[in-house]
């Protein structure tokens, strides 16, 4: 499996990983029709058996693939994890869930994360009232994001988020429809985060 995601197609990516890490009703379809990895043929060919290091190496994909971060930037947010109280896993997925492509992604203002980081790359939202075009921003607690106050911007957003209105929304961030602003009402807590890796085994991977 090519580690570049730029160079593998999402839905190879999905099934070789055996979940749904872009969190897309889609790929839920993919993994139904064809749950088996790429190149296997038939439910009864089995996936190759991998030593502790490699299913550590798969869980750490899973969250590198999910939420578009780079090697760098994962294990800068495992050391950062690593320096806050509580569960270094936990504190980990927190860090990932607080990036404000994940957050326009979370709120059903996008199709998915990359289309998000677009969407913030282009400075389609503020933060508190200024314009933020990084992606890896991290949220924190009373945060008011909103969108341009531009009428071409507010159109798009309206239509990803009436394509996607009733998709799960995550309970520690509010968003008013009608003025288009979400509030972080607070830190995600790890019951608030889906379940994509086994981030223990990730923090086990880069503790060594």
């Amino acid at each position: 499996m090519n580690r570049n995601r730029k160079n593998v197609p999402k839905g190879k990516l999905v099934r070789h990983l055996g979940i749904n890490i872009f969190e897309q009703p889609k790929y839920d379809k993919l993994l139904k029709k064809k749950p088996h990895a790429p190149g296997m043929h038939g439910p009864k060919k089995k996936r190759t058996k991998q030593t502790e290091y490699g299913k550590q190496l798969v869980e750490k994909q899973k969250l590198k693939f999910a939420y578009g971060v780079s090697e760098r930037q994962i294990r800068n947010i495992f050391e950062k994890a690593k320096t806050m109280p509580g569960i270094t896993g936990d504190s980990m997925l927190s860090l990932l869930e607080r990036r404000l492509d994940n957050v326009i992604f979370r709120l059903g203002l996008s199709t998915s994360r990359s289309q998000a980081r677009q969407m913030v790359g282009h400075g389609h939202f503020h933060v508190n009232g200024r314009v933020v075009n990084i992606p890896s921003y991290s949220v924190k607690g009373g945060d008011v994001i909103s969108v341009k106050d531009r009428e071409s911007v507010k159109k798009l957003v309206r239509e990803q988020y009436a394509k996607h209105s009733g998709k799960a929304k995550s309970a520690w961030i509010n968003f008013a429809e009608d003025a288009l602003q979400a509030t972080v009402d607070h830190l995600p807590r790890r019951e608030e985060i889906p379940t994509i890796a086994n981030e223990q085994m990730v923090v086990e991977l880069y503790a060594k």
